[in-house]
């Protein structure tokens, strides 16, 4: 026999009046159909429901796309290709449809790209870890690691307990463990400040003093009658209404609420009976009838009550001062999964079961000498967490970005770790006058001679070089140095690898990547995104913004775009006609992607600057997506390289054609300031090839060279690096140790090679050899003539010689002359170019000085020189130049003459 308690707990439904009551041994609820809505006090009074939102009313399409032109850069250049503006339309279509199927899943674009928020490790305030995982494919979720003895069933999620939803996520919750001789916490729902404000919380003030102090400032005199005493008011209503002898069947129970007289009657009788009381002790509303058969009463509430009771602020800082301090909870509690253990998770699936690393996991040892690979849980104690210093630099007008690669950024035969980039690296990217950096194969990866392109582990960095906090502190001396940090981030496939990458995740073929051959790069055999799906959208654009709010990072380069932009994977002709950038060989769905991406990265980090690596060079590349566009900040000049790769090894230096020079320097003039330029980049010492110093100068110090073939060499790598900064867009980029002429090709250590370090580094002491002493000043004056004359943000440059007999390029750009003489024999002493201005101009760098390692041919007298008024080039004055063989200068117009 049970004894029944006093009520816990009243609901009011439409049509029912519910009473639970807790007896000793179950719990029993009373459920009474009723025809009225009876209100007891104020105390109890439900709130009324806020007014209205008042949403805006929704625009019809031509106000809400105002601005919006899915051809608009079509028709900025004139452009008129039917079916390519079909496409483009189209394309905006489904992009509409997309950002629709999107806000059903998620409250708003940045709740889309935060999923590293959620899934993936993370610490809960409740003393315990979370853990979700995205597994569609997998009948059984659980982590295994040697926190738990790798134990399958140890923690895991299951069906019908919270643990996985309709969308293939799986929830595991690691709760710490409860320390010899402490008890569990009073308040079930007990909080701990472990990483945020760790050192509050640890004042030795009671639960009980704070609710004490937060009721006595929240509450009134006599408001809080009902807090204190909460089963009063449903005991006194019970016996009001059934009397001390309740009810015993439900045919006892209509006819006593038949009897039971209507609220409204109720309400006044009880008014009356209290009209002499105080007035604060009446109830601050009335019970009327409106005669609405649906809504046979009402409660109207007092004006000012309510208004009294909107101006209270709940005592959320009193709740916020439940929290415990890290002391309390090491105290209690010790971790239910410590700081650097190695774990991974453990699916069961139809194929049977799996072990594999979160796709969310930001530290990752890829598997080294035969052992599985796993995840490091990466939790230092608060007081150990890395604390930026640094603000990012302001975006200048003009990037000059130093290309690295940590690995092989050191001189000795290793690999080389983020903390000695960060002290022996950067402060050299800072003297050669450098205002970023791109780091290439940071994130983690399973094979070191891939460069880092087959990226396994997308959240991680990799751990071949330190930890997280490494990284963090390599961005943050950057910072401190002027220095912006430019990621490269390999979106457009992934390495196929099973047992540390996503391939096969959760067993199934369709988890993250087509299925079929479109799921397999045609030639590299590395694994594509299946773009459509929207879970794999969370997944990258995640993916962007993590590495933006976590590392601090300040931009991206999107490798190989033309991988995932066509289902032939950019391995195919193309002669430039638009149907070749919409016909069926287009993936649409890498399209959206790339605009979405670069829409939530541009809105929610405004500074952020995005480049797009495409060989096919796709239309619309630095567009805005509101103009058809797919919203890249600059786009890489691939074929400048190449062509210069071309001249040096295969055609003599007499037939160097100077029209093929300039037409590939300026391959799209609509768009050359958005072009990101480069003479050589680690793709010409990496992919198979050699690097510019080495096809010039060969090997130095192995082979006697002659003067005549240094100098050569010397003066070509100054002038292909002069006219490629300085007659290309805002964006320049130089690989790490091409400024001094590296003369070794990269190669890193493979079965070939017998995993050899011996070209996988860097020849920093060759900065005290001469030859690679001028080559460097050259590149350092280079840098500082852009940065104090800001040379490639003035405009374009205006073209007006171009001779492929006399094999001399002239151009101007604002105030500077630009003139280069490749002749490899031929001289000329006055040799007549067009200027616009008439007036004195000054010589201002000169590849043939001494300092730069050449042989100052030209006399002092020639360093300025004074228009003469003659038409030449087009242009109004003429100049009278100097122009030694294989040499290029710089004029500055330093005096302007009125004729």
């Amino acid at each position: 026999m049970s004894t029944l308690s006093l009520p816990t707990s009243i609901s009011l439904c439409p049509n029912s009046l519910s009473i639970q009551f807790q007896s000793q041994h179950r719990r029993q609820r009373l459920t009474f159909h009723r025809k009225v809505k009876i209100i007891c006090s104020a105390a109890e009074q439900p709130q009324q429901p806020p007014p209205r939102q008042q949403y805006p009313k929704k625009k019809n399409v031509t106000e809400g796309e105002k601005g919006v032109d899915p051809v608009g850069f079509l028709t900025k250049l004139g452009i008129s290709h039917k079916t390519f503006a079909q496409f483009l339309r189209e394309r905006h279509k489904a992009l509409k449809d997309l950002k629709d199927e999107i806000l059903k899943r998620h409250v708003n674009f940045r709740d889309m790209s935060t999923g590293y928020e959620i899934l993936g490790m993370h610490r809960h305030v409740e003393h315990r870890v979370d853990y979700l995982e995205w597994a569609p494919g997998a009948r059984y979720c659980a982590l295994v690691g040697d926190f738990n003895g790798w134990s399958p069933t140890e923690n895991c999620a299951r069906e019908g307990h919270f643990g996985h939803d309709d969308f293939g996520y799986w929830f595991i919750i690691l709760e710490d463990k409860l320390r010899e001789g402490e008890k569990p916490d009073e308040l079930y729902f007990q909080q701990y400040n472990y990483v945020d404000d760790f050192d509050k919380g640890d004042s030795g003030v009671t639960i009980e003093e704070i609710f004490k102090k937060a009721n006595d400032e929240y509450w009134e005199p006599g408001e809080d009658r009902f807090v204190k005493n909460r089963f009063e008011v449903p005991a006194k209503l019970y016996e009001q209404i059934f009397g001390p002898n309740g009810p015993q069947s439900l045919e006892e129970m209509e006819k006593i609420m038949e009897e039971t007289p209507d609220p409204e009657t109720r309400n006044k009788a009880w008014k009356e009976q209290h009209k002499n009381d105080p007035p604060s002790n009446l109830p601050p509303f009335d019970v009327i009838d409106k005669g609405k058969e649906y809504d046979i009463f009402n409660v109207v509430s007092s004006p000012e009550w309510l208004e009294k009771i909107r101006a209270k602020k709940p005592p959320l800082a009193y709740w916020l001062e439940t929290r415990k301090g890290r002391k309390a909870w090491l105290k209690k509690y010790s971790p239910g999964i410590p700081h650097g253990s190695k774990y991974r998770v453990y699916f069961n699936t139809p194929s049977g079961p799996l072990e594999r690393v979160p796709a969310w996991a930001t530290y990752v040892q890829p598997d080294t000498d035969g052992k599985q690979a796993y995840a490091i849980h990466w939790e230092p104690p608060p007081e150990c967490v890395f604390k930026w210093k640094n603000k990012h630099p302001k975006v200048p007008k003009s990037l000059r970005i130093y290309e690295c690669h940590v690995g092989i950024s050191g001189s000795e035969p290793k690999i080389s770790s983020f903390n000695d980039f960060t002290e022996k690296v950067l402060p050299h990217v800072k003297e050669a006058g450098y205002n970023a950096i791109q780091l290439i194969g940071v994130i983690e990866h399973k094979d070191y001679f891939t460069v880092g392109y087959r990226v396994t582990n997308f959240y991680a960095v990799s751990s071949r070089y330190g930890t997280p906090d490494d990284f963090k502190r390599l961005v943050d001396e950057a910072h401190g140095l002027g220095l912006l940090v430019f990621l490269e981030i390999v979106h457009s496939y992934s390495a196929a690898d099973e047992m540390v990458g996503l391939s096969l995740f959760d067993g199934s073929n369709d988890c993250y990547f087509h299925t079929g051959k479109r799921g397999h790069h045609k030639y590299w055999g590395t694994r594509m995104f299946k773009y459509g799906d929207p879970d794999v959208l969370h997944f990258l654009l995640s993916n962007l913004n993590w590495w933006v709010v976590e590392y601090q990072i300040d931009g991206f380069q999107f490798h190989s775009l033309s991988s995932m932009m066509y289902t032939h994977n950019g391995f195919a002709s193309f002669t430039g006609d638009l149907e070749e950038y919409c016909n069926q060989y287009v993936d649409k769905d890498a399209l959206l992607y790339l605009i979405l991406a670069n829409e939530i990265l541009h809105y929610l980090h405004p500074h952020i600057v995005t480049i797009a690596e495409d060989v096919t060079v796709y239309p619309g590349l630095c567009e805005p997506p509101s103009q058809g566009g797919l919203g890249f900040d600059y786009y890489v000049n691939l074929s400048v390289p190449e062509m210069w790769s071309s001249f040096l090894e295969n055609v003599p230096d007499h037939e160097w054609s100077m029209i093929k020079i300039v037409s590939t320097l300026i391959r799209n003039t609509q768009y050359a300031d958005k072009m990101l330029m480069y003479a050589e980049n680690h793709n010409q010492s990496i992919s198979g090839g050699r690097s510019f110093a080495e096809i010039l100068f060969g090997e130095i110090g192995e082979h006697a060279q002659s003067k005549e073939s240094l100098l050569r060499g010397c003066s070509l790598h100054k002038m292909i690096r002069l006219i490629t900064f300085t007659i290309g867009g805002r964006a320049y980029l130089n690989f790490m140790g091409n400024e001094f002429g590296h003369p070794k090709r990269v190669e890193f250590p493979m079965p070939s090679n017998n995993f050899s370090f011996q070209l996988a580094n860097r020849r920093w002491d060759l900065l005290a050899n001469g030859l690679h002493r001028d080559l460097f000043c050259f590149d350092k004056d280079l840098m500082k003539l852009d940065e104090n004359e800001k040379i490639r943000s003035r405009g374009l440059p205006l073209i007006h010689h171009v001779d492929d007999t006399t094999m001399v390029i002239s151009y101007m750009r604002g105030p500077f002359l630009f003139t280069f003489n490749f002749h490899p024999t031929n001289a000329y002493e006055r040799y007549n170019v067009g200027v616009e201005e008439a007036g004195e101009y000054q010589v201002i760098l000169n590849t043939d000085e001494t300092k730069y390692g050449g042989q100052a041919l030209m006399k002092d007298d020639q360093y300025l020189r004074r228009t003469i008024s003659k038409r030449i080039d087009g242009l109004r004055n003429c100049l009278e130049v100097s122009l030694p063989s294989r040499s290029a200068q710089v004029y500055k117009l330093s005096r302007i003459l009125r004729v």
